[in-house]
């Protein structure tokens, strides 16, 4: 059969399923939904069809095309965005820009695959406050923080909703040290028009299927840092040497111990095995056609929520945008105010049972998790919005699959709860 033939029974699969039914009570509202069609499906058809499954030519296409859109001059596919952390860091590392055993500032309310590359990469996390207009990294914490064993500064945007960069980026002209932006669930985030990830000197990105584009897994990191791109592609692909230059022979390579050796199998430095497939950048290509519509989807979701649970804002708080930002609302956070008559278990339960599924901050306050609570890390300051958060937050899904039915759903679950413990 041609593979014609395939897309086209492809196509008519898919609208017969064009549209995803939102039953109230019974279907399950998530937080995250792969929201793709028979265009992803096709593409990632045709790679497999034509056996180019691993690494290859449009994994290079989705990284100029990504690369495009976040305003930066190089990116690296990985398979993840914990393995674009951890690929990142340890560039930053391996290029003398952050000595090893130097410190790294980061909000204490984020993710795992924020921490553990810091540790896997040989630095120091120093944990610091969120603020509660984006409950995002303090850039007054971040200026508290600063010793002379700084050497990065790691801004997570967290949800979609982006740092403070100005300010972030004035304290990190300042006192000279860079800045790294984890961007996992920001894409297509900004602050008047610069989107997030083209502030610092490198950032990262996750694909994982409820993010707000996805190849399913997959990640990558950009930077404008020739340098850094270098050994980004490097150890991307066990350490092996890059620079080939084309007019090479055949086993042409030669130093003073290796002598007319396969090129190939030539290895500079010490590295990992996180390649993104064709398959994964297949889906890439054609779901980043679609990012800022989805993300608008997202946008008017949130917008439907406030409007209908700003009525409750003396026992919950919504999430905020500042002026000139564009958030792109990974999820939709709800904060119970410390004085209520419930607490958050009290809701989430109660959205539970009626098939709304929630999620907490994210970690929380990471300094406490079992992981990490006995390794000594250092800790700036106080960390009063980071522990409401870990006490109080949680956040529910506002993807671009979501319709009226689901949304309305959502509102009218919290209308019954507030009659009922309010």
């Amino acid at each position: 059969m041609k593979k014609e033939k395939i897309f086209d029974a492809v196509k008519e699969y898919f609208k017969e399923q064009d549209s995803v039914e939102f039953i109230a009570g019974k279907s399950k509202i998530n937080v995250g939904f792969p929201c793709y069609d028979s265009n992803e499906v096709i593409s990632a058809l045709d790679s497999l069809i034509d056996l180019n499954i691993s690494q290859g030519k449009k994994v290079k296409q989705f990284e100029k095309d990504y690369s495009k859109y976040v305003g930066m001059d190089f990116g690296v596919a990985v398979n993840s965005g914990s393995s674009a952390n951890l690929l990142a860091l340890t560039a930053l590392v391996m290029s003398g820009i952050v000595p090893k055993g130097s410190e790294v500032i980061v909000p204490a309310a984020t993710f795992t695959t924020v921490i553990s590359p810091i540790l896997q990469a040989g630095l120091k996390p120093v944990f610091v406050d969120i603020e509660m207009e984006t409950y995002n990294i303090s850039s007054s914490a971040i200026e508290a923080a600063i010793t002379d064993s700084t050497a990065l500064i790691m801004v997570v945007h967290s949800l979609g909703n982006p740092a403070n960069m100005k300010e972030i980026m004035k304290i990190s002209n300042d006192h000279k040290i860079p800045v790294f932006e984890d961007c996992c669930e920001a894409h297509g985030s900004s602050i008047d028009g610069k989107k997030a990830g083209s502030f610092g000197i490198i950032c990262a990105w996750s694909f994982f299927v409820a993010h707000n584009m996805t190849t399913g897994e997959g990640g990558m990191v950009n930077t404008n840092d020739p340098k850094l791109d270098y050994i980004l592609r490097s150890i991307r692909e066990f350490g092996r040497l890059i620079d080939v230059d084309p007019s090479m022979e055949r086993f042409g390579y030669s130093d003073d111990y290796l002598t007319d050796y396969d090129e190939r199998y030539v290895f500079e430095n010490i590295g990992y095995n996180v390649r993104m497939t064709d398959i994964a950048a297949s889906m890439g290509i054609e779901q980043l056609k679609k990012l800022d519509s989805f993300n608008n989807k997202r946008a008017e979701n949130a917008e439907k929520y406030c409007n209908g649970l700003n009525k409750y804002n003396k026992y919950l708080t919504m999430p905020n945008t500042p002026s000139g930002y564009f958030h792109s609302f990974y999820g939709f956070t709800i904060l119970v105010v410390e004085d209520a008559p419930f607490n958050r278990k009290d809701i989430i339960t109660y959205l539970e049972n009626r098939n709304i599924e929630t999620r907490a901050f994210m970690g929380g306050n990471l300094s406490l998790q079992p992981a990490y609570r006995d390794l000594g890390i250092k800790v700036s300051g106080n960390l009063t919005i980071t522990e409401n958060l870990t006490n109080n937050a949680f956040f529910i899904g506002c993807h671009p699959f979501l319709n009226d039915t689901a949304i309305n759903h959502v509102i009218e679950s919290v209308d019954k709860f507030m009659k009922e413990f309010v």
